[in-house]
C-alpha cells in the first residue's frame, strides 16, 4: 500500500512532445461512447503508428511471399526483410549477433521454449528453479509443468509490502541445487523495476543462468543484454507498438547451441532421411514452419519508431507522467496503490474504496477511459495482497497529463458515483 508521504514526486523537468506523436496513430482519434479515447492499458497492448501499420501493408502489398524457401524476387525480398527484422531487434537490444534473436509468437512462447528445449535437457529430479511472487503466469505456470513432469522444485523469492523483492530469502534460496532463475524485469502489477544487474551477478557467481521476462521492460527502458549479462531474455512486440503474433527469445549462444529443437518440422531441419534428421543453425533450428512474416516487417518498423523518439526520453517521460498520476491519485479518499519501489514503470495497480474493479473499469469505459481490470494473469500476486482483482492504469509516451488529468476527474466521480 503507498501513501502521500512514501511518494517522491517529480515536477515535469523534461521537454518531450507527446502530442507530436499522437499524431502517428489512427486510432488515438477514436471516440468511445462518444467521448475522445483515453487509452490507459498499455501494459496490455500498445496502440499502432502509422508507421508500423503501413509496413504490414506494405509487404502484404508489395513482398508477400514465404522466407528461405523461394528464388524468385518476392522470395528475396520477403528473406531480406525478414532476416532484417532479426538483426534490428539483436541492435536494439544490444545482442552480439543477429542468430541470438529467436523469432516467437511472443514471451508466453519464447518462455516455454526454454523450458522445452533447455529445461527438459538439463533439469532433473531434484534440482530448484527459482522464481520471483510477483510473476506473471507466462513465467510460472511453463516452470510449473516441467517441475512436473521431471521431478523439479519451485522455489520464490517473496516480495514485501512496497511490492519489492526480499533479497534476504534470495541468498537462502539459492543454492547448489539451483539450475535457472527466471524472473520478471519489470512487473504487470507493480511497476516494480527488479534489481536484476544485482540478480544476474549472484546466480552466475554459482554459475546458475538466468531468464529474464522482457514484456514490461524492453518497450519502456533502454535494454542492453551484453551488459545486464542474462542468459535469456524474453518480449513481445505488441506490447513495442509492433504487431501481436510475434516477439523473441534471445539467447546466448552457448545455451541456444546445447538445447534441443522446440518443435518439429520444416525450416528447422538441415538434411532428413525416413529415420533420422539434423538440425538447422541457430536461430533457425527454433523456428518451425512458415513464421510470421508480415508481423517481423511491422516489428522492424516499431523499432524504427521507437529509436526515432529515444528509449531514454521515453524512460524520462513515463517516469513524469506516472509520478504525477500516482500524486493525484493518492488525494482521492480511498484510494489504496499496490507497490511503491524506488525504481518504477508505468504500471498502476488500485482500488479505490470497496468498488470492484470490473465496476470501476465498467464506469471509466463509458467515460471514454480504458484500464485494466482483473488479476492482471498473477493471481498469486492478488492471493497474497488479499483481494480479489485490482484496477491498473498504465501509461506509454503518447499519454498525456492531460489524459492523466482527466483520469483523475472521472475517478473522482466514481467515487462519488457509488457513494465512497
Amino acid at each position: 500500500m503507498m501513501s502521500v508521504a512514501s511518494m517522491n514526486v517529480s515536477k515535469k523537468t523534461i521537454e518531450f512532445d507527446a502530442r507530436k506523436y499522437r499524431e502517428d496513430f489512427p486510432i488515438l482519434k477514436e471516440t468511445v461512447h462518444g467521448l475522445p479515447l483515453v487509452y490507459l492499458d498499455n501494459a496490455a497492448t500498445t496502440q499502432k503508428p502509422r508507421q508500423v501499420i503501413d509496413a504490414l501493408t506494405s509487404y502484404y502489398e508489395h513482398d508477400n511471399a514465404n522466407v528461405h524457401r523461394a528464388i524468385h524476387q518476392l522470395g528475396e525480398r520477403a528473406t531480406a526483410g525478414y532476416e532484417g527484422a532479426r538483426k534490428r531487434v539483436a541492435r536494439f537490444i544490444g545482442a552480439k549477433s543477429e542468430k541470438q534473436i529467436i523469432f516467437t509468437r511472443g514471451t508466453t512462447e519464447a518462455i516455454n521454449l526454454v523450458a522445452s528445449a533447455w529445461g527438459r535437457k538439463f533439469v532433473e529430479a531434484g534440482d530448484e528453479i527459482i522464481l520471483s511472487e510477483m510473476e506473471h503466469h507466462s513465467n510460472l505456470i511453463p516452470w510449473q509443468l516441467l517441475a512436473k513432469d521431471v521431478g523439479a522444485r519451485l522455489r520464490f523469492i517473496p516480495f514485501d509490502e512496497n511490492g519489492t523483492l526480499d533479497f534476504n530469502v534470495f541468498e537462502q534460496i539459492l543454492s547448489s541445487k539451483t539450475k535457472l532463475i527466471a524472473i520478471t524485469h519489470m512487473s504487470n502489477v507493480f511497476g516494480t523495476i527488479n534489481p536484476i544487474k544485482r540478480i544476474i551477478r549472484m546466480a552466475h557467481d554459482r554459475g546458475v543462468p538466468v531468464l529474464l521476462d522482457g514484456a514490461q521492460s524492453v518497450p519502456h527502458l533502454p535494454v542492453d543484454v551484453e551488459h545486464l549479462d542474462c542468459d535469456f531474455m524474453a518480449f513481445s512486440a505488441h506490447k513495442m507498438l509492433g504487431p501481436t503474433g510475434i516477439g523473441v527469445l534471445y539467447g546466448k549462444m552457448q545455451q541456444l547451441e546445447n538445447m534441443n529443437p522446440y518443435q518439429g518440422g520444416g525450416e528447422m531441419i538441415n538434411s532428413v532421411w525416413l529415420d533420422s534428421a539434423t538440425w538447422a543453425e541457430i536461430p533457425h533450428k527454433f523456428e518451425a514452419g512458415t513464421p510470421n512474416i508480415a508481423g517481423a516487417f511491422g516489428f522492424a518498423a516499431a523499432i524504427d519508431y521507437l529509436e526515432q523518439v529515444g528509449m531514454e526520453n521515453i524512460t524520462l517521460y513515463e517516469q513524469e507522467l506516472t509520478s504525477y498520476a500516482i500524486e493525484k491519485m493518492l488525494e482521492i479518499p480511498g484510494m489504496t496503490i499496490y507497490g511503491s519501489a524506488p525504481e518504477r514503470g508505468g504500471a498502476v495497480s488500485f482500488n479505490l474504496g470497496d468498488i470492484h474493479p470490473h465496476d470501476l473499469s465498467h464506469f471509466l469505459d463509458q467515460q471514454g477511459v480504458a484500464v485494466r481490470a482483473g488479476h492482471h494473469c498473477a493471481q498469486t500476486i492478488m492471493r497474497k495482497l488479499n483481494i480479489a482483482a485490482t484496477t491498473r492504469a498504465s501509461f506509454y509516451f503518447y499519454n498525456t497529463f492531460e489524459e492523466i488529468d482527466y483520469f483523475i476527474d472521472q475517478l473522482i466521480k466514481a467515487s462519488e458515483f457509488f457513494g465512497l
